[in-house]
């Protein structure tokens, strides 16, 4: 039989070289054996840490599921792992960031007592340096540097640099996920702040959250970073209906906790299933390796911005066999002194055979001056040609809808090519008011062209 303290010694060991094993040593009753989703987040975690070269992991799991507990673990665990590495946090407030930093601060600093097990058992070599370990910033023995800062969206993180930078529950509740203003200033303090502070060759970036929005911090990070991007996500309902753990949250409970809880908000949360995904027009768009072969025609559509608050959204196409395969996407609310050259230069760089413009507001002299740059260029090819637009823009965009959705290919990676495009046409929304709806504007004129021909709304004349 092997002795009580041989068994010990041998979980101490493992501990250091697992997380999921440190975990269950330190918290055994929330880390065991009926609860399995643990122990695969945490190996997920940790193989993301020490081996995949991508640089984002987004952990999206429902509330009260040992997320943000989880992620202080592996924070205590990593300066376990290697004490010379630098950490940085974020919380949606300066207080839940203070709360995550005094846990993993505290935790280290435990102190030794009889038969009670502690960080420093684990992990000997790893302390927090005397008198520079205030809540949110402080630094570990033998470090020349701060090791650790907290911050938030409304904090700061002016002269520190970090290896891993980890993100608990940047959302606090549903009135936040439906702010635009507040989901791009999120998106906001990653890019410009929380990015600019990394450092070294293998920083790395956690995410753990609830998700809510397609555009909250999740999304966008999936959206913009692409391939870049680990997704790991977790349903407290699984698609059999069974619950993802029956000992954290049963079935019962879920249906009374949920039962006055507006549904959007329930599947977003519970379900991982962003609140306006539910309710968009568009699904996934089929994305295309290389152009098919066959007789084509390349055409463009432009429409041009109506107002201030407008995007100019113009868009090159192939047209084979009654399909259509974007080719090159021009969207931007510049002036139209620069954007009558981005355009130019898209229709002479994709050899476009003709170019619809629409002449409302301004869109007949902006095709003129496209179409003066093109011959400046010396191109005599590419028809240029204005359209008025008299039909009901909504109406347009809801009954195209459906064909765009089957028959419109997207060129691979133009999510990240053409992110404006892409976010207008995943965020626009069956019902209820649209802040921009001008690429799928373009899309029902599209439409229009490819499929209903002798039904468009439009009538074109020569620039």
């Amino acid at each position: 039989m092997v002795p009580d303290h041989v068994r010990l010694e041998a979980k101490k060991e493992l501990a250091r070289r697992y997380l999921y094993d440190y975990c269950a040593l330190r918290y055994p009753k929330h880390y065991k054996d009926e609860r399995p989703y643990l122990k695969e987040v945490c190996d997920q975690v940790q193989a993301f840490a020490n081996q995949n070269e991508k640089r984002f992991l987004v952990i999206n799991m429902p509330p009260r599921h040992y997320k943000s507990f989880t992620a202080g673990n592996f924070v205590e665990w990593r300066f376990g792992e290697d004490p010379t590495r630098k950490v940085m946090t974020g919380s949606y407030n300066e207080t839940l960031s203070t709360t995550f930093a005094r846990k993993v601060r505290d935790t280290i600093d435990e102190v030794p007592s009889q038969g009670v097990l502690v960080y420093r058992d684990i992990f000997p070599d790893t302390r927090v340096k005397y008198g520079q370990a205030s809540a949110s910033k402080w630094a570990l023995e033998g470090s020349t540097q701060d090791s650790y800062l907290a911050t938030s969206p409304s904090g700061t993180a002016t002269g520190f640099g970090a290896n891993d930078i980890v993100i608990d529950d940047i959302i606090k509740n549903a009135e936040e996920a439906y702010s635009e203003l507040v989901l791009e200033k999120h998106w906001s303090w990653l890019t410009n702040t929380m990015l600019s502070r990394t450092e070294g060759d293998d920083w790395k970036v956690y995410v753990f959250m609830t998700r809510w929005a397609q555009g909250d911090l999740a999304g966008r990070i999936i959206d913009a970073f692409g391939d870049e991007v680990e997704v790991i996500t977790y349903k407290a309902v699984q698609d059999d209906g069974s619950m993802l753990c029956e000992s954290v949250l049963n079935r019962r409970d879920y249906d009374l906790k949920t039962k006055e809880m507006n549904t959007d908000i329930v599947e977003a949360n519970y379900n991982q299933k962003p609140i306006d995904i539910k309710g968009r027009l568009y699904s996934t768009f089929v994305e295309y390796e290389a152009l098919p072969a066959g007789q084509r025609k390349r055409w463009n559509y432009t429409d041009t911005a109506d107002t201030g608050a407008d995007f100019l959204c113009s868009v090159n196409y192939d047209e084979v066999d009654g399909d259509v395969y974007v080719t090159d996407v021009v969207m931007t609310d510049e002036a139209m002194e620069t954007t009558e050259g981005l355009v130019a230069d898209s229709l002479d760089a994709d050899n476009v055979d003709e170019a619809i413009f629409e002449s409302n507001n301004g869109g007949r002299g902006f095709s003129r001056n496209v179409e003066r740059k093109l011959k400046e260029k010396g191109n005599r090819k590419c028809v240029v040609k204005a359209a008025p637009q008299t039909a009901n823009k909504e109406a347009r965009i809801l009954t195209s809808s459906a064909w765009v959705n089957r028959h419109v290919f997207m060129p691979r990676g133009w999510k990240q090519k053409y992110p404006e495009f892409y976010k207008q046409l995943m965020a626009y929304q069956k019902k209820g008011k649209n802040k921009h709806d001008d690429a799928p504007d373009v899309l029902a004129a599209i439409y229009e062209r490819v499929a209903n021909p002798t039904r468009a709304q439009f009538r074109v004349r020569t620039a």
